[in-house]
C-alpha cells in the first residue's frame, strides 16, 4: 500500500482543527463561495471566529481583497447571530514575506508557516496558552488524518448529542398544571361567588393588590397571578392568558426542564407582581406577568443558542415580545409594568438557573444574585413608600 502524503498546508490546517474543535470547543461554519479556506466557531469564546485561510497572498492589494471579503462574511455571520460585535482570528498560512499585516478592528491576523509554529507562535500561545501544553497529535501521513478525523468526529457527535438533548420533544406536565390552577381557580371564583350572593370573593381576598401587600399580605403577590377577571360566560382574559401559555410555556419547559420552568414561572410572576405594586400602587391580576417572564426566558435561551434559533428569535420571539408590550401601552387596563417587570425577572431566573450544556457557574451566580437584589429592592421600595 502506498504511504499517504500529506502537504505541510493540510497538515497545518489538520492539527490547529483538532486543537480548536476538541480543546476549544469551536464548531465548523459551512460558507458558501470560498475556496482553501475554513472557518469556525465558538460564540462563547472571546474570538468568536477562527479563519484560517491556505491561500496564497502574494501581495498588497490581494490581502486587502482578502481582509474585504473576510469581512462581508463575518457580517453575514454576525446579522445571523444577532451579534453586536464579533472577535475574529483570521490565521494565513501562505502570505508573502513582503506583506505587512495591517491593525485590524476585530479582526486580527497571525501568520502560521509551518506546524512549529503553531506552539512557537506567540500571537497564537498568548491568546491560547493551552496551545503549548496540548499534543496537537504528533502521526503523520494516514496515521494522521485517520486519528484527527476519529477525534473531530467524536467531539461534534457529543456535541450532536447535547443538542439533541436539549431540543428533542419530552412529555410536557408543569404548563397542563398550570393551566388546570388557573382554569380551576376561574371556576372557584365565580362559583364561590354566586352561592355566596357575593359574600366570598377571591378577587378581593387573593389580588395583587398594594394596601393589603403592605400590610402584610404577601401571598398576593402570587396568588393575584392565577385570578383572571371576567363573566363566565365571557372569559377572554383567562382564555388570552391560557392560549399564551400553552404556546409559549410548552416551548420554554420542553427546552429548560420541568423544574426550572417552574422556578422561572414563579420567579416571573413574582417579580412582574413587585413592580405592578410599587410603581403603580394598583389591584392587579392575571398570569400575563408570568407570560412575559417566559418570553423573557425563550429569548434568552434562542440568543444562547442563536446558531439554530437566529431565525426564530428575529423573525417571532423578539416580535411577539414588542407587539405585546405596545399593545399594553396602546389600551387601557392592561398593566403593562408586571408585564415588564414578569419580561426582566424570566430572563434573571433563566440566567440563575442556567441552560444545560450552555451556562457557566458564574453566570448563574450573576443571575440569581441581582434577582434577589432586585426583588430585596422593590420589597424595600413597597414597604418603606
Amino acid at each position: 500500500m502506498d504511504k499517504l502524503i500529506v502537504s505541510k498546508k493540510d497538515e497545518i490546517i489538520m492539527k490547529l482543527m483538532h486543537y480548536f474543535v476538541t480543546e476549544e470547543n469551536y464548531t465548523p461554519v459551512i460558507v458558501s463561495g470560498v475556496k482553501d479556506e475554513i472557518w469556525l466557531e465558538n460564540q462563547d469564546a472571546y474570538y468568536k471566529i477562527i479563519r484560517i485561510n491556505a491561500n496564497y497572498i502574494h501581495n498588497i492589494e490581494q490581502y486587502n481583497f482578502d481582509i474585504f471579503k473576510a469581512k462581508k462574511i463575518v457580517k453575514q455571520i454576525k446579522k445571523k447571530t444577532l451579534s453586536l460585535k464579533i472577535h475574529v482570528l483570521n490565521i494565513l498560512l501562505d502570505l508573502n514575506d513582503n506583506i505587512k499585516i495591517n491593525e485590524d478592528k476585530n479582526l486580527d491576523s497571525l501568520i502560521i508557516r509551518n506546524v512549529k509554529d503553531i506552539k512557537s507562535s506567540k500571537g497564537l500561545a498568548k491568546i491560547f496558552p493551552d496551545i503549548k501544553k496540548s499534543p496537537l497529535n504528533d502521526d503523520k501521513g494516514l496515521d494522521l488524518l485517520i486519528n484527527v478525523t476519529r477525534d473531530i468526529n467524536e467531539t461534534t457527535a457529543k456535541k450532536n448529542q447535547d443538542y439533541e438533548d436539549v431540543f428533542k420533544p419530552k412529555k410536557i406536565l408543569i404548563t397542563y398544571i398550570l393551566m388546570g390552577i388557573n382554569i380551576a381557580v376561574f371556576i372557584l371564583t365565580y362559583l364561590l361567588y354566586y352561592f355566596s350572593n357575593g359574600n366570598i370573593n377571591l378577587e378581593a381576598m387573593f389580588s395583587v393588590n398594594a394596601a393589603a401587600i403592605k400590610a402584610g399580605e404577601y401571598y398576593r403577590l402570587i396568588t393575584g397571578t392565577f385570578l383572571h377577571a371576567g363573566p363566565l360566560y365571557m372569559p377572554i382574559h383567562l382564555l388570552f392568558n391560557m392560549y399564551a401559555l400553552y404556546i409559549i410555556g410548552s416551548q420554554v419547559e420542553n427546552f429548560v426542564g420541568r423544574w426550572k420552568y417552574l422556578i422561572i414561572y414563579l420567579a416571573s410572576a413574582l417579580l412582574g407582581s413587585l413592580l405592578s405594586t410599587v410603581i403603580l400602587h394598583a389591584n392587579s391580576i392575571g398570569a400575563s406577568g408570568a407570560i412575559f417572564g417566559l418570553m423573557g426566558s425563550l429569548a434568552y435561551f434562542g440568543y444562547h443558542y442563536r446558531v439554530y434559533f437566529g431565525n426564530i428569535l428575529k423573525s417571532q420571539i423578539i416580535p411577539l415580545i414588542i407587539i405585546n408590550l405596545l399593545m399594553g401601552f396602546m389600551f387601557s387596563g392592561i398593566d403593562n409594568v408586571a408585564h415588564i417587570g414578569g419580561l426582566i425577572g424570566g430572563i434573571l431566573a433563566t440566567m440563575a438557573v442556567g441552560l444545560k450544556h450552555k451556562s457557566q457557574k458564574s453566570e448563574q451566580i450573576n443571575g440569581c444574585i441581582v434577582y434577589i437584589l432586585l426583588v430585596l429592592f422593590l420589597g424595600f421600595m413597597l414597604v418603606r413608600y
